[in-house]
């Protein structure tokens, strides 16, 4: 696992016992707070993620993590959903949300302004399309933005 990233090497202990309880590996964070460790892992499913999924594999991985070490300080395990509002990161998470509510933020303002909401109607080549409630389509550049996140507002506002 020599020159790969915390999060890398942690991925691929977890996502074998994630693919056999039959979760989606969404996403893992490592992040400090205040002094304390995170490990965050977020999982999915068809029909959602219940209290008994991050029970299932956060037994199955914990040993796992323990006997390969991957993180040299202590940390505070956890496993959840990645919620309503989600976080999309990476092209399977735009791919399958094609046609969904969205916030984008951007990195820099646009016109003055840095959150768009609307219906992404396309993702190509790391190209995000939406279409604002105005019916005007803009196209944010993945690597341009600060987050873009599944929205909950009521898709019928559209």
């Amino acid at each position: 696992m020599a020159g790969k990233n915390t999060v890398q090497r942690v991925e691929e202990i977890v996502k074998p016992f994630a693919e056999a309880l039959s979760l989606d590996l969404w996403d893992i964070t490592f992040t400090k707070e205040g002094t304390d460790w995170y490990l965050r892992i977020f999982i999915d499913k068809d029909g959602g993620i219940s209290i008994d999924d991050c029970v299932a594999l956060t037994h199955a991985v914990t040993k796992p993590l323990d006997e390969a070490d991957p993180i040299a300080q202590s940390y505070m395990l956890e496993v959840s959903s990645p919620g309503v509002e989600r976080e999309l990161k990476k092209d399977r998470h735009f791919e399958k949300y094609i046609g969904s509510p969205v916030i984008v933020r951007t990195i820099r303002p646009v016109d003055g302004v840095r959150d768009f909401s609307g219906i992404m109607v396309k993702y190509e080549s790391g190209q995000i399309t939406v279409r604002l409630r105005d019916e005007k389509e803009l196209s944010f550049n993945k690597k341009d933005t600060s987050f873009v996140k599944l929205d909950d507002f009521d898709i019928s506002d559209f």
